[in-house]
């Protein structure tokens, strides 16, 4: 079998997986860039057709595999590179699974609540670590993150996959040339339904850990200007409102402070008042905060990274709790 292409038939548990997770269950060896090689080159087929490594498979679809795939080198081999120890398959699986776009450069993830994005006091579990662990899996390079999400911030994280597209995604966000979209669910109904909010932050250590507060008088050099565009997308009565959140500006607990300084703390957080008198009782008290989308341009095809990530299981339920559809709304699609 060694010395002739294969023809390999999806299975039905394996429908609507991607094309690259498909080889990296079938063939852990094959790298990505590799991979990429073998569809640029039409050596892998779909159902005798082109395709790109995202693309979704059907049951029953016929995969090329050719030769060359069962001779592959280990990819920790191949780059020199081995596996840091403690973490786990368990690790690398839950990492896999977060993958919502790939190329040689970069990764977008879909972080899941609860998940530390970096170590900290106490913390030694998080994505940083994880993902330094999985460098030969990711090119030889440890990846880098070029941005932060808090602890129970859910949505769009985006990923360096080596150290020039970090410093070239750096660039993207120093400039603000990277528009990002949260969705979140707040308390009360902010009036007017559009606004602004611009407010200085300082940080203040509270007995729950670092919050941030409204700059006060004399404080200018320690302020940090953060600027805040809201508009709510639906609403339930007066009890609360699920608005669309854009960042211009990207400070620490910035849409958490914002929202609640103009008297609407998003639902769950249990840092700005928001965890208090939920507009339903069957709700999970989490922050209902969600990094729902991120565009930017790419930093080496002159294209663009547009992606968007699903609502997390806890904001989905409160969704169907207060009779709000997700799917009926997406912002400038």
């Amino acid at each position: 079998m060694s010395d002739r292409v294969e023809t390999i038939e999806v299975k039905a548990s394996e429908a609507d997986m991607r094309l690259d997770r498909w080889f990296r269950v079938h063939f852990p060896e094959v790298g990505y860039s590799y991979l990429q090689k073998l569809l640029r080159t039409g050596q892998v087929r779909v159902n005798s057709r082109r395709a790109e490594a995202n693309a979704r498979l059907e049951a029953g679809a016929q995969i090329r595999v050719p030769a060359v795939v069962r001779a592959a080198p280990k990819a920790a081999t191949a780059t020199g590179v081995k596996p840091a120890m403690g973490v786990s398959k368990a690790d690398r699986d839950r990492i896999e699974k977060m993958i919502l776009f790939e190329d040689d450069h970069v990764l977008v993830l879909n972080k899941p609540f609860g998940l530390a994005v970096q170590g900290g006091t106490g913390t030694k579990k998080h994505i940083d670590g994880m993902l330094e662990g999985m460098a030969d899996r990711f090119g030889g390079e440890r990846p880098r993150l070029v941005h932060r999400l808090d602890r129970d911030t859910t949505g769009v994280l985006l990923v360096a996959k080596h150290r020039d597209a970090a410093a070239k995604l750096g660039r993207v966000f120093q400039t603000r040339s990277a528009a990002k979209t949260y969705w979140a669910l707040v308390k009360g109904v902010p009036k007017p339904p559009q606004g602004k909010v611009e407010a200085a932050l300082v940080k203040a250590a509270g007995p729950d850990g670092d919050r941030v507060r409204k700059a006060l008088p004399g404080e200018q050099k320690e302020a940090m200007h953060a600027t805040t565009h809201y508009s709510v997308i639906d609403r339930l009565a007066h009890k609360a409102a699920w608005v669309s959140l854009k960042p211009v500006t990207g400070r620490q607990h910035q849409l958490r402070a914002h929202m609640a300084l103009i008297g609407h703390p998003i639902c769950g957080d249990n840092k700005y008042g928001g965890d208090e008198n939920l507009p339903a009782e069957q709700m999970d008290n989490k922050l209902h905060l969600h990094a729902r989308r991120l565009v930017l341009p790419h930093p080496f095809t002159g294209g663009k990274i547009d992606v968007t990530a699903p609502l997390p299981e806890h904001m989905l339920k409160t969704w169907e709790i207060l009779g709000l559809d997700a799917d009926r709304y997406d912002e400038d699609k």
